[in-house]
């Protein structure tokens, strides 16, 4: 059975900082790749920031340079740090695991999401 707990959202003032965990169970968790994506409200999910099974990296351009994405394979977790937020940041964060065969996501699931919620 595929779970996620997921953890580190809450609230956070403008330029502050954030660490995401997700930690995985119910599959082969080294081999998927593990990402993070948002959905603000009345707005689609997107794609925050994900790390390949060999941990290369991909962002968004809204993130890059702000957040970083990282995996520990021996506890079965990826994290994503947040740093400088902004208010459009705000939103329900979840993790997401798939396991892709080129273009194609063979299979993939998803955590139950955690809020943030950035506000002066």
């Amino acid at each position: 059975q595929v779970r996620f707990v997921e953890s580190g959202g809450g609230l956070v003032q403008p330029g502050g900082s954030l660490r995401l965990s997700c930690v995985a169970s119910g599959f082969t968790f080294s081999s998927y790749a593990m990402g993070w994506y948002r959905q603000a409200p009345g707005k689609q999910r997107e794609l925050v920031a994900l790390i390949t099974s060999s941990s290369n990296t991909n962002y968004a351009d809204s993130v890059k340079g702000r957040f970083t994405i990282s995996r520990d394979n021996t506890k079965n977790t990826v994290y994503l740090q947040m740093d400088s937020l902004k208010l459009e940041d705000a939103a329900v964060y979840y993790c997401n695991a798939q396991r892709t065969l080129g273009p194609v996501v063979l299979t993939q699931y998803w955590g139950q999401g955690t809020q943030v919620t950035v506000s002066s």
